[in-house]
């Protein structure tokens, strides 16, 4: 009850109108910047961040605040429209939502996009009022065994159940883990396939990959194919979900909270890994399996659902432990060190109004996300109906820009088009995209965690089984590769016995 008493307090704070005014201007500014591909929430809250020096502390988080989950999802808006997703998190979305914006149900797809967006983050913040402390304690007991079995798990399930073949499957994981290698080993220091080029002593920023694959790669292939066959105008489709979207889509809304927030919670976390199981979920529980690949809206509801709540499980283990488990956390983390406050147990205690402010103030930004964004469906989808020429050349003119301003160097724009020129190669051979930003977002964390399993066990491959999480994960995993296999004998011994019947 203590934790509820505080809560209304704290909406006494964020419902003010100054900070009212603060948080619709965090939406609308996130909003903006994450639809513009590679230009994130975190670069967002970066670049405002000189700007709030002389605001009350309160005042600025709550901004803060607004631009984290309307970045989340401008991101989210690229990927379904134009396949460029504006975040890491967003990249996931693109599978089926962009598939939807091309048969004309863009609208229906920002739509789910939005309504997840709302009931994720509605969820997820009311865990992390009631869970927070709870959450936290178990995060820290998680070890690197764990984690190295969670990104296993999610390079097996998402390369398993996309493509057309599970080869080609682990052949794009194979090369977005070889991508991720690129750069200096963070252990011994050793340069890895560098090629000499001390541009690329500090890796590939993943932004950059997800751009280059996604969006150049994708506006080479229409290129390549307008060339032959002029593209038809997309219908922008009705601005409102069906009855029977609304009965593919609520339970996936509510799934996903339940992976992303814990997810978020967890140190070393993100939004990437709970939005590549949640969509894997989905699929597999899906009744309309034929759709995902081509536009199935549970594909859409149950990631964005995930991402929004794994947006508030990334507070927690911030303002309890004090650390950050994505970007935004970090520079969040920097803009509480910069009004002289430290996150961590104390916290609670000591800042209990900006505290508890902040997080009235997710709630209200949630709903003014909504409120703003729902509307305005119809109105992005609109996008569609330009001249493909133009929309494609707009588009890699945006990711040049995402791209440069990532390091502001010009290596970073021909590491671009050399990436680009892979994601089309990638096309024309039907090699699915999403297991190369798989490989490149999670191996090289996939790869220290390993490392420090086994170091902490003297280099025996026990030290990876050492924990009874592990030891469970590894059992879905060997069940996800011998389902196939399991499935094919289960089919040839009912065909015998069918056929005397017959």
């Amino acid at each position: 009850m203590d934790s509820i008493s505080l809560l209304l307090d704290g909406f006494g704070t964020a419902l003010t109108p100054a900070n009212l005014l603060f948080a619709a201007v965090g939406v609308l500014l996130g909003t903006a910047i994450g639809v513009l591909p590679g230009i994130g929430p975190a670069m967002a809250v970066a670049l405002l961040l000189p700007v709030t020096y002389g605001l009350d502390p309160t005042a600025a988080f709550i901004m803060f605040a607004g631009i984290y989950y309307g970045g989340m999802f401008g991101g989210s808006t690229t990927s379904i429209l134009l396949n460029t997703p504006g975040e890491s998190a967003a990249v996931v979305t693109a599978i089926e939502g962009n598939p939807m914006a091309r048969r004309g149900r863009g609208a229906q797809a920002l739509a789910a996009a939005a309504i997840g967006h709302f009931v994720g983050g509605m969820i997820g913040t009311t865990a992390l009022v009631l869970l927070a402390p709870t959450v936290a304690s178990l995060a820290v007991n998680i070890g690197a065994p764990d984690y190295f079995a969670v990104m296993v798990l999610a390079f097996i399930a998402v390369t398993s159940v996309l493509g057309k073949s599970r080869i080609r499957g682990f052949a794009s994981l194979l090369i977005g883990l070889t991508i991720g290698l690129v750069g200096l080993d963070e252990m011994t220091g050793q340069s890895r396939l560098t090629f000499g080029f001390l541009n690329l002593a500090d890796g590939i920023d993943v932004v950059i990959v997800a751009v280059g694959l996604f969006a150049v790669g994708e506006s080479l292939w229409v290129a390549a194919h307008l060339r032959h066959k002029q593209a038809e105008a997309i219908p922008v489709g009705r601005p409102w979900l069906s009855k029977t979207d609304l009965r593919r889509t609520w339970k996936p809304w509510l799934r996903g909270p339940v992976i992303g927030f814990p997810f978020g919670a967890i140190p070393a976390g993100g939004a990437e890994i709970p939005t590549f199981l949640s969509y894997v979920t989905e699929k597999r529980l899906s009744k309309h399996r034929e759709e995902f690949g081509s536009g199935a809206i549970e594909g859409v509801a149950g990631p964005e659902s995930t991402a929004s709540a794994s947006a508030a499980g990334t507070l927690v283990s911030m303002l309890t432990l004090g650390l950050p488990t994505t970007a935004v956390a970090a520079v969040m983390l920097a803009a509480f060190q910069q009004y002289g406050i430290q996150p961590g147990p104390l916290l609670f205690q000591r800042e209990s109004a900006l505290v508890w402010g902040l997080i009235a103030s997710l709630f209200v930004g949630t709903v003014l996300l909504l409120v703003i964004n729902l509307p305005m469906a119809p109105i992005w989808a609109k996008l569609l109906r330009i001249p493909r020429p133009y929309l494609y050349a707009g588009i890699l003119f945006f990711a040049s820009v995402g791209a440069y301003a990532v390091g502001g160097q010009v290596m970073d724009l021909v590491l671009l088009f050399v990436i680009g020129l892979l994601g089309l190669a990638m096309r024309r051979y039907g090699l699915p995209v999403l297991p190369a930003i798989i490989g490149v977002i999670l191996g090289p964390g996939a790869e220290q965690q390993m490392r420090r399993a086994l170091q902490l066990s003297d280099g025996s491959l026990t030290g990876l089984v050492n924990s009874p999480m592990a030891v469970t994960i590894y059992a879905i995993i060997a069940v996800l590769l011998a389902w196939p296999l399991l499935r094919k004998a289960f089919t040839r011994r009912r065909e015998p016995e069918r056929t005397p019947a017959a």
